[in-house]
């Protein structure tokens, strides 16, 4: 946990600077957009997902509920 902790307190705003400017070399101006909506959609899904699974998850609770009352 300190060898984490010591790395993550060595980034910087230069050290950021440094890692986008990276990014850009690597990607390019016109690609990131894209990969930022990919990211976004697949954020958007799985959000969707996980509310979904919830809802049937109560649904499944509230049927067994009702089945022992009766």
């Amino acid at each position: 946990m300190n060898a984490l902790h010591f790395f993550l307190g060595m980034v910087g705003p230069w050290q950021v600077i440094i890692i986008v400017a990276i990014i850009l070399l690597l990607f390019g101006g016109k690609k990131i957009p894209e990969l930022m909506r990919g990211l976004g959609s697949g954020i958007k899904e799985f959000k969707d997902a996980t509310k979904e699974d919830n809802a049937q998850q109560v649904t499944k609770k509230d049927t067994k509920d009702e089945s022992k009352t009766e």
